[in-house]
């Protein structure tokens, strides 16, 4: 464990796959040579988001940013020898897809404005017809859709257990050093951190601070006195299998009804957020059992009829880190603070989007900015700014 006189030139706080992430991208770059401490509250990461992620990658954003994002996401699961290392496992993608489904005017107009910004940025997803989406995916019934969004070649589910796994490795084969223990303060001097207090009584002085505490970030935030609307919200995962089997993979597919579903190996998923969708305890895992057999197998039986008889395997709540003010995630400088750097809010796009967050936030701290790509309209300084950027695409 660090001790009072300890100092690190980053410390990173949270240790799941962003901050792993951030931690890796550091290291690995020839222009710094700093200290880097990770602090984690709990190593075996049982209630991290990370290891309740459904490990889902897409194009279908509606923010330029956003898609920007998952291209680079794409690229490195795709590429990730070459950016780990010859003995670094591939990272298996299942490439079923997504496909979102509209049964009003308002929601199709939302697809063909995404989809032409897709397209205009060099993803592969196409408008469907109702007879296109019965002929596609005649097993379906799509008798109140009017319109379909598919992008079958660069979406799907990823190992996002082997890569985090993977990069939390080789960060601390590069010399990242890890704290078992909760940040309980930030010491502030000047409009800076200069210690981040820890739950065993000891501190650490910094140079650098990213808050990378998921659902925890507003906890993390309000010790400098900087109000975060990011909040813990739970999200229901379900696995089944089915007695009659569908004739071809399903791809994940986002339902006017509010559910979302997809083909899992030789099983299958689907999930869905509380009827009553708000904020939870950082802590509440408890199931909600019900919502199983009153929402989600009736909401699948009626798209998909060979989803009468089937069976559930399993199931968990996971939590999301929900920005309420626009969705998004939360990057980079606060003005109120010139040394504690955010990757936050992700509503559910963390894991997806840590490649490219990670990358970002080392750059700004050995760079003073962003390089590889432009994070700039993910800033956290949009806060203060009161300039929303709305991510309508949110499961």
């Amino acid at each position: 464990m660090t001790g009072e006189r300890s100092s690190f030139d980053v410390v990173i706080i949270g240790g799941a796959m962003i901050g792993s992430a951030v931690a890796w991208w550091l290291a690995r770059d020839r222009d710094f040579d700093g200290r880097i401490l990770v602090i984690e509250r709990d190593p075996s990461f049982e209630f991290a988001s990370t290891s309740h992620t459904n490990s889902c990658i897409r194009m279908q954003f509606g923010t330029e940013i956003n898609v920007a994002i998952s291209r680079f996401g794409r690229e490195f699961i795709g590429s990730f020898r070459e950016f780990a290392g010859e003995d670094a496992p591939e990272i298996h993608l299942d490439d079923f897809g997504y496909l979102y489904l509209a049964r009003d005017e308002p929601a199709a107009d939302q697809l063909r404005t995404a989809q032409a910004l897709q397209a205009r940025m060099g993803a592969g997803t196409k408008l469907l017809s109702p007879g296109q989406l019965r002929a596609a995916f005649p097993f379906m019934r799509f008798d109140d859709v009017i319109l379909g969004s598919h992008n079958p070649g660069e979406e799907g589910c990823f190992d996002g257990g082997t890569m985090f796994s993977e990069l939390r490795r080789r960060a601390r084969k590069m010399g990242v050093e890890e704290a078992r223990a909760e940040a309980t303060g930030l010491r502030m001097a000047g409009g800076r951190v200069t210690h981040v207090e820890l739950s065993d009584g000891s501190s650490v002085a910094c140079g650098h601070v990213v808050n990378a505490a998921g659902p925890r970030a507003a906890t993390v935030a309000a010790m400098a006195g900087i109000v975060l609307p990011v909040e813990p919200r739970k999200r229901y995962t379900f696995i089944f299998e089915a007695e009659d089997r569908l004739p071809r993979r399903l791809p994940l597919t986002v339902d006017p009804c509010g559910i979302h579903y997809r083909t899992d190996g030789g099983l299958y998923m689907a999930g869905c957020p509380p009827e009553t969708d708000g904020p939870c305890d950082a802590a509440d895992f408890e199931m909600d059992h019900a919502i199983w057999e009153e929402r989600v197998w009736p909401a699948l039986a009626e798209r998909i009829p060979a989803f009468e008889r089937i069976r559930l395997r399993n199931s968990w709540v996971g939590h999301y880190a929900y920005n309420t003010l626009d969705q998004n995630a939360l990057l980079g400088l606060h003005p109120g603070c010139d040394n504690l750097l955010f990757a936050n809010g992700f509503s559910g796009h963390g894991l997806q989007q840590a490649p490219a967050v990670g990358r970002g936030i080392a750059e700004h701290i050995i760079h003073g900015g962003w390089r590889s790509l432009d994070l700039s309209p993910l800033s956290v300084a949009r806060l203060v700014e009161g300039a929303p950027l709305t991510e309508a695409a949110v499961i």
